[in-house]
């Protein structure tokens, strides 16, 4: 439900002008909660291991979350097609509290484990909801605006959550990164709650429950456990039996999940969300390792190489402000291509870094590029997605998006876990990951063009 009083202004100060100014204020500010406490977990979990001698735990308290959100999103997005979003986002924040409290308030590794996966459970499901009120709030026109806030508001924590978190760990208790974040959820989304009492008959009664999709659903996040189980055996057959298993067994399960022709790469909307997945498979499976690179072979101290991603988060930033601000100037198609041939760029720039011995300046500076890429396509992938929606699929096509993010994500860390580990030196470890984020990477540039019809 739009308001009446639209500005006729389309600039990029317009959505902070009324009458979006705390929507705007209070969306992106639960955008920057869900990354900051995302990057904060990071920082203090093995703190939290050491304390409540949970090293078994270790990687599920990470993969945990990833698998469940799959199965948030695609609720959501069923729930919000026909509802509208105003009551799945008020569940979701709700769960994303609720986890939180439990995982601040644990006092063992397993009940850390439960808050995060009832965290993120209500994690996914918050990106979809969020997703749904931008395109039934805001006119077409101010969604690159919007969607290039919640960049920014992803990216920001990056420069400041780790060290924030360090402080507050080490001033107070870990315990506090995770409650700290419940207090500041609230007045959030107290901006938000005035909009969504219009909006809690928007959806569309006539569309089903989708109680097919949930156990789809449920099923591919099973797939991404496993994956992320598998790359902690140490027996190879073992290892590459249950991987190839876990991403056959994710490929079938994400096929009801997307829009039909989506494995396939077929023009237009499948090939919008599957670029989206790839992308986010080559940027986050590289990433994790940049600064492990510098570290290990460079000898750079570990305030330093994070600084590697400091910079890309930059990039991503700024690239993410200005195709907002060029808008339609900037074709949908030519920004997702431009984007993901950067990526694949500064992936290889890593991979001929750690396999030749170059200087470590060019893989840094090289993953500046790969954020300004992702600040291009990221945004134009979320506007083109909504563009192509009908209101009754909205959420889908919503949840869809987030879901390819999410497992492309998830099933490349995995991925690139077990090759880093099959090889016995650590230059073709590193090599090795770089090269498969390569090829990942290229994928993305080949699909970037089939993102819009044939003319």
């Amino acid at each position: 439900m739009r308001d009446s009083t639209v500005p006729a202004t389309h600039s990029a100060a317009a959505i902070f002008r009324p009458p979006y100014v705390w929507v705007t204020i209070g969306t992106c500010a639960l955008v920057f909660l869900a990354a900051f406490e995302s990057l904060a977990v990071t920082t203090v979990m093995p703190l939290v291991s050491r304390e409540l001698d949970g090293g078994s735990l270790y990687a599920l308290a990470f993969a945990g979350p990833l698998a469940t959100g799959v199965i948030g999103m695609v609720g959501t997005g069923n729930w919000s097609d026909r509802r509208g979003p105003a009551m799945p986002l008020y569940a979701s924040v709700g769960l994303f509290s609720i986890g939180l409290l439990i995982a601040g308030t644990s006092a063992s590794m397993p009940m850390l484990v439960a808050g995060r996966l009832v965290q993120g459970l209500g994690g996914g499901a918050l990106t979809v909801a969020l997703y749904v009120l931008v395109a039934r709030f805001y006119p077409g026109p101010l969604h690159p605006k919007i969607f290039a806030a919640f960049s920014a508001a992803w990216v920001v924590p990056s420069l400041v959550g780790p060290f924030a978190a360090g402080l507050v760990a080490q001033a107070f208790s870990w315990h506090w990164v995770f409650l700290g974040v419940v207090g500041l959820v609230v007045p959030a989304m107290a901006m938000i709650v005035p909009l969504l009492r219009g909006m809690e008959q928007a959806g569309a009664p006539a569309v089903p429950w989708a109680l097919d999709r949930l156990g789809w659903a449920g099923l591919a996040a099973l797939a991404v456990l496993g994956l992320n189980i598998s790359a902690e055996l140490h027996v190879p057959a073992a290892t590459a039996v249950l991987a190839v298993a876990a991403v056959v067994l994710a490929l079938v399960a994400v096929r009801p999940l997307v829009p039909g022709g989506t494995l396939l790469a077929r023009r237009g909307l499948p090939s919008v969300i599957l670029a989206r997945g790839l992308a986010s498979a080559s940027f986050f499976g590289a990433e994790v390792y940049l600064p492990y690179l510098l570290i290990d072979q460079y000898g750079f101290p570990p305030s330093l190489a994070g600084l590697t991603l400091t910079g890309g988060a930059l990039a991503w930033a700024g690239a993410a402000a200005v195709q907002g601000k060029l808008g339609s100037r900037l074709r949908h198609e030519s920004a997702v291509r431009a984007g993901s041939l950067m990526v694949l760029c500064a992936v290889l720039l890593a991979l001929a870094t750690s396999a030749l011995h170059w200087p470590p300046a060019v893989a840094i500076a090289g993953w500046a590029l790969a954020g300004g890429g992702m600040g291009l396509l990221y945004p134009r992938l979320s506007v083109m997605t909504l563009a192509l929606s009908a209101k009754e699929d909205e959420g889908f096509n919503s949840s869809a998006m987030s879901i390819s993010d999410s497992l492309g994500g998830a099933l490349s860390l995995a991925a690139t876990g077990i090759v880093f580990t099959a090889f016995s030196t650590p230059v073709q470890s590193f090599a090795g990951v770089f090269a498969l984020t390569g090829v990942i990477g290229a994928a993305a540039a080949l699909v970037a063009p089939r993102v819009t019809a044939r003319r």
